[in-house]
């Protein structure tokens, strides 16, 4: 006899779970006790929660927890062939761009690629000191030969970053100009900010093959998009309504206000997104190495494997080096244009 038997009893379903039911018929203790009289004593506080398994133990008819996954399985797989034909095309130039950014970093010797980050460095922050950290830390990963693995780290990150902020600041602005707009996004950006970064993988792996670069590619870049676009709507909503009406007052158009005035005035909250967004985006190329993604992920998942301890920290701390150059660069260059606002 389950829990539940006296509820669909009650409701006057049991002809209905009945019909249902094509399971063998077992005798279980509890049916041995109730048939000799004997009712065994349950507490309430051993009363199971009422889920579709529970209740299918009473009725037949209704569905089991497994029915659901087996559900949503079998839709994703029905529409997968045609998802993937839309899909490919359209996604297929993030393979060339992320191919390409990993061939150009490879080849670029390191006597090249010193001087020319530094440079960037310097460019972002016109701090020497910051220039001076980044050189060591980048020596330290070559003495220690990570110097390739960290370069296809900042080819995976450049791309994406850069393919967040192209695609993320004009949704921002889109959402600032339209309310409509943007309570119908913002669900959709707290579904992508709140889901487990392994979760991103699980769709993807069966849409694209493991070998295409756009597979982690597109992982990146949903789990790394949000803090751009939420910033950058935050960011033109907070410009001082007194400075529009100013602008208003002086006749100029609702694209002169935008870049005139609004995006200069919101820019250090897009250059925070910015910074966010490269962070999030170093931590989803570790967890995209899983999917074949190159770089110091794949030796932090060999140490893991491998059981393989001095590999997995060292490379562990190579691309904690490289979060905190990056993100000394990028807040480095949001303090210069905080200061430039400040004059």
């Amino acid at each position: 006899m389950a829990t539940y038997d006296g509820l669909f009893d009650a409701l006057g379903l049991r002809e209905w779970c009945d019909a249902s039911d094509t399971r063998k018929t077992t005798t279980s203790m509890a049916d041995l006790l109730a048939s000799t009289g004997k009712v065994e004593e349950t507490s309430i506080l051993d009363l199971p929660f009422p889920s579709l398994d529970a209740l299918n133990d009473a009725c037949a008819a209704v569905i089991e927890s497994r029915d659901v996954t087996k559900g949503v399985e079998n839709g994703f797989l029905a529409i997968k062939d045609t998802l993937r034909v839309v899909l490919d095309p359209l996604t297929q130039p993030l393979s060339w761009i992320l191919d390409g950014a990993l061939a150009t970093f490879e080849v670029i010797p390191w006597f090249f690629m010193f001087p020319l980050l530094a440079l960037v460095v310097w460019f972002a922050s016109k701090s020497l000191r910051l220039v001076g950290f980044v050189m060591v830390c980048l020596v330290f990963l070559a003495f220690v030969d990570l110097y390739d693995h960290a370069m296809q780290t900042l080819a995976i990150i450049f791309v994406c970053a850069f393919l967040c902020v192209v695609f993320g600041v004009p949704i921002g602005i889109a959402m600032s100009r339209n309310n409509r707009l943007q309570r119908a996004i913002i669900p959709v950006l707290d579904m992508l900010q709140t889901l487990p970064p392994f979760v991103y993988l699980i769709p993807l792996i069966f849409l694209f093959s493991v070998t295409e670069p756009k597979l982690y590619g597109i992982a990146i870049i949903l789990y790394a998009i949000v803090p751009v676009i939420r910033l950058t709507d935050l960011g033109i909503r907070l410009v001082d309504k007194d400075v529009i009406e100013a602008a208003d007052s002086f006749g100029m158009t609702d694209r002169q206000k935008l870049f005139g005035v609004q995006i200069p005035l919101a820019l250090p909250n897009i250059m925070a997104g910015v910074n966010q967004t490269i962070m999030m985006s170093l931590a989803m190329v570790v967890i995209a190495s899983l999917v074949s993604a190159p770089g110091l992920g794949v030796l932090v998942l060999r140490g893991i494997r491998n059981l393989e301890l001095g590999v997995g920290l060292v490379s562990g701390l190579g691309i904690v080096l490289l979060a905190i150059i990056l993100d000394r660069v990028t807040k480095a260059a949001l303090d210069r244009v905080n200061a430039a606002q400040k004059h």
